[in-house]
């Protein structure tokens, strides 16, 4: 009965507080709180401040707010018209043209920035006129670029993946590993949409590009190379050894510097304003932490998280059917929440119950980094459909209707995990073994 009445008091708080429009890093830090009070004989305030320091002290954390400037930076040079121009003469050979870029250019993107809306913006503010001029349908392009930006999240350096590893303790470099061949897999899946349309709606398709030499194709590929040589530096110092995540993220903002400097698209103001826009962020999501800390702290002492975990390990579910079940869950919690304050606002009751059933807690990130991926293209929350309505002046209603196969998709991803956990776990066991 006590965690029943704890699950009411938390649920009607978090929900009350939420909906009164208070950050939910505040919202969290209000439902620890009232827990404290209510159901312990601890002091609220020294807790607080002794978790919150703890949690903020982390010295993986240091990541996070290095990986969100670089993407800053470089959503502030000319890396979007420079990647267009290099995979252009690539992408007109491929069925379905050049709706490609919009994947093969987030997918580039998404290895240096981290964040879903960074690598649709840089993507989106080239390819949406550059595909429109040659007569591409709208739905396609929109629908395509949509589903391709959520790979920011999951890519290596996924700032999801930094929190998530945060939360439950784990390698930040395996969880980046982990998510390379997935990432990869989803953005095939994504190209596969692409070229299921080429040959279903013929009538749709615009007029072939002007043929190109192969002499000129590679000398356009140069523009990809400084962006390509910056991808091998932040992951492939990671892979072989060479840096931890936090030293990673270092030198991809020293190469993200010195990109710019190179491209000389980077004004005194742009780096003021790179510089604030990463502190915004950094802030934001470290404000979400803190509370989630605290929050988890406040359930631990009612024995909320070890109560439903023996409350599942009762039921006998099997692990498919705990993940069918988290997959519903999340999906309908991406709806209100963005990703990154689903994942630290569940991790204290879910990460017992995905142990207790013997889920690798590797594979559950790449698998909980796909069904948060979901969150950024559903209504009403839909963080990128937001992003998408200011850049093309559709209603969100269309945006939504257009991103359902890449929904679709997602969740065809989601089986494939499943099926074939390898795709996420081989990675990290192999730097593991090496290591």
């Amino acid at each position: 009965m006590t965690e029943a009445y704890a699950t009411v008091v938390f649920l009607f708080v978090l929900f009350a507080l939420l909906g009164s429009s208070i950050w939910v890093g505040l919202a969290l830090m209000g439902v620890a709180w009232v827990g404290m009070e209510l159901f312990t004989t601890r002091p609220a305030g020294d807790a607080m401040i002794t978790t919150i320091w703890t949690g903020a002290s982390s010295w993986t954390l240091t990541a996070l707010p290095l990986f969100i400037w670089m993407g800053e930076i470089l959503y502030r040079t000319r890396l979007s018209q420079d990647m267009f121009r290099g995979l252009a003469p690539w992408m007109r050979w491929l069925p379905g043209g050049l709706l490609h870029t919009n994947i093969a250019g987030c997918t580039i993107f998404a290895a240096v920035s981290g964040s879903s809306a960074a690598t649709l913006t840089t993507v989106g503010k080239m390819s949406i006129p550059e595909l429109r001029a040659r007569g591409y349908p709208e739905y396609m392009i929109i629908g395509t670029l949509a589903g391709a930006a959520t790979l920011g999240l999951m890519i290596p350096p996924s700032l999801t993946l930094i929190v998530y590893g945060v939360s439950i303790n784990e390698s930040i470099i395996e969880l980046f590993m982990a998510g390379i061949i997935p990432g990869l897999v989803l953005a095939s899946l994504f190209a596969s949409y692409i070229v299921g349309w080429h040959f279903l709606r013929r009538h749709e398709r615009p007029a072939p590009e002007p043929g190109m030499s192969l002499g000129a194709m590679i000398y356009e590929s140069r523009f990809l190379v400084p962006v390509l040589c910056l991808v091998f530096a932040v992951i492939g110092s990671m892979y072989f050894g060479w840096a931890t995540a936090t030293e990673a993220a270092a030198v991809g903002v020293l190469g993200s510097l010195l990109l710019a400097a190179f491209q000389r698209s980077l004004t005194p103001q742009a780096f003021i304003a790179s510089l604030m826009g990463a502190t915004r962020t950094s802030a934001m999501i470290a404000l979400i932490l803190m509370g989630a800390a605290f929050l988890s702290l406040a359930m631990g002492f009612t024995g909320l998280p070890r109560a439903l975990a023996a409350a599942i390990d009762e039921m006998n579910l099997s692990p498919i059917t705990l993940i069918a079940a988290l997959t519903v869950f999340y999906i309908i919690l991406g709806m209100f929440l963005d990703g990154i304050s689903s994942v630290v606002l569940t991790m204290a009751i879910v990460e017992p119950m995905i142990r207790q059933a013997g889920i690798d807690v590797i594979w559950f990130g790449i698998f909980i980094v796909v069904v948060v991926e979901m969150a950024q293209v559903t209504p009403p929350i839909g963080f990128n459909l937001f992003v998408l309505q200011g850049m093309t002046k559709h209603e969100i209603s269309y945006i939504s209707k257009v991103a359902l196969p890449m929904v679709g998709l997602m969740l065809l991803m989601v089986v494939i995990l499943v099926v074939w956990p390898e795709l996420a776990t081989w990675l990290p066991d192999n730097i593991r073994g090496s290591g």
